[in-house]
């Protein structure tokens, strides 16, 4: 009896590990590779992690920048401030900082 409740919960949690690898996406990153501070952005591409993460946010209010759609966000990287999804660094749009 012991083993028989043993080989139930083993599958079980076979089960639910198995299921929850399968809700989890194909592509798990969505970042492309960085490519650094000095790079100059272009709508459509995608930031890397790193180079997002150390971008600036920006107060689109501030800086007369656009209010950004959901999911989005303006940061500021190497003079110019870049509106790009939140989740996958993707590129809406790129306005040059002409204040510098």
């Amino acid at each position: 009896m012991r083993n028989l409740v043993l080989a139930v919960a083993a599958a079980a949690l076979l089960a639910t590990t198995a299921g929850s690898a399968l809700a989890q996406p194909a592509d798990h990153s969505g970042w492309a590779a960085d490519q650094g501070a000095s790079h100059h952005w272009n709508s459509g591409e995608r930031m890397g992690y790193n180079d997002w993460s150390s971008a600036k946010s920006v107060d689109y209010r501030q800086r007369n920048l656009r209010e950004p759609p959901s999911g989005y966000e303006w940061r500021e990287s190497n003079g110019q401030f870049v509106l790009g999804a939140i989740a996958t660094g993707l590129i809406a749009s790129v306005v040059i900082d002409s204040g510098r």
